[in-house]
C-alpha cells in the first residue's frame, strides 16, 4: 500500500473518530482546567505541559513545508504562515500569559495533547505540501481562499482577544475564577472556543482539503461539548451569572 493509499484512509478513520469523540464529549469532560477534580497521577506544570503540547504541531507541519512538493508557491507559504502563527502563539505565547500558578495537567491528557497535534499536522502538512494537486497562482485570488483566510485571521483574533480578556481577570492576587464580562463574554461563555472553531472552518475552506475538513470537524467535535461544560460550571459555581448569556452562539446556544 502506498503512503497516499493509507494516507486516505487515515483521513477518513480521522474524520469517524471526531465524530465519536462530539457523543462523548456530552457525557466526559477532558480533566484540565477547571474540570479537574482529584487527580493522582503524574502530572506536569501548567504552562510546561502546553508548551510540551502544542509544539509538535509547529515542528512537524514545518518540516512537512520543507520536505513536500508543493513548497515553492505562494499560496503554501501563506498556509505556513497561518498555521505557524497559531501554533508558535499556543505553544510559546499563551503559556507564558496565562496565570495558573500552582496548577498541573495530567500527565495522560498531555500525551494526548501530544500525539493528536503530531498526527493533525502529518494530515494537514502532508496533504498540502504533497498529496494535494499543486495550488496555482489564481489560488490565491479564489473566492474559498480569501474567504478562509479571512476567516481563519477573524477566529484568531477572537480567540485570542477572549483569552486576554480571561488572563486580565486574574491578578497577582487573585487566581481563582470570576465572571467575565469583557467582549464577546458579553453574550456567550466561551468566545475563544467560538474563535478557535471560526479559525479552522477558514483552514478548511481555504485549503480546500479533506485533511482541512477533518480538523474543522475535530475542533468542533472537542469544542462544542467543552463550551457546554464550561457554560454548567459557570452556572453551577456563580449564582448571579447571566441568565441570558449562551455557551458558544450569541442568541442562540
Amino acid at each position: 500500500m502506498s503512503e497516499y493509499s493509507l494516507f486516505r484512509i487515515l483521513v477518513a478513520v480521522w474524520i469517524i473518530v471526531a465524530l465519536v469523540v462530539f457523543i462523548a464529549g456530552f457525557f466526559v469532560t477532558a480533566p484540565y482546567g477547571r474540570h479537574v477534580r482529584t487527580w493522582r497521577g503524574p502530572s506536569v506544570q501548567d504552562r510546561v505541559s502546553w508548551a510540551i503540547m502544542e509544539s509538535p504541531a509547529v515542528l512537524v507541519f514545518g518540516a512537512l513545508f520543507l520536505v513536500g512538493t508543493h513548497n515553492r508557491d505562494a499560496t503554501a507559504v501563506v498556509f505556513l504562515v497561518l498555521w505557524e502563527v497559531h501554533y508558535l502563539y499556543r505553544s510559546l505565547i499563551y503559556p507564558l500569559v496565562r496565570r495558573t500558578r500552582g496548577k498541573r495537567m495530567a500527565l495522560a491528557v498531555v500525551a494526548l495533547g501530544v500525539w493528536f497535534n503530531v498526527f493533525n499536522a502529518y494530515l494537514n502538512g502532508r496533504q498540502v505540501f504533497t498529496f494535494s494537486d499543486p495550488y496555482s497562482e489564481q489560488w490565491i485570488s479564489d473566492p474559498r481562499f480569501l474567504v478562509g483566510v479571512a476567516l481563519f485571521v477573524a477566529g484568531f483574533v477572537i480567540c485570542l482577544r477572549a483569552e486576554l480578556a480571561l488572563v486580565r481577570l486574574r491578578t497577582s492576587s487573585r487566581s481563582s475564577y470570576s465572571i467575565p464580562y469583557e467582549g464577546l463574554h458579553k453574550w456567550i461563555s466561551c468566545p475563544n472556543y467560538l474563535g478557535e472553531i471560526i479559525e479552522w472552518i477558514g483552514w478548511a475552506i481555504a485549503t480546500w482539503s479533506a485533511a482541512g475538513l477533518a480538523f474543522a470537524l475535530w475542533t468542533v467535535a472537542n469544542l462544542v461539548p467543552r463550551a457546554r461544560a464550561h457554560d454548567l460550571w459557570y452556572r453551577e459555581h456563580f449564582p448571579d451569572y447571566p441568565v441570558e448569556r449562551k455557551a458558544l452562539i450569541p442568541g442562540l446556544w
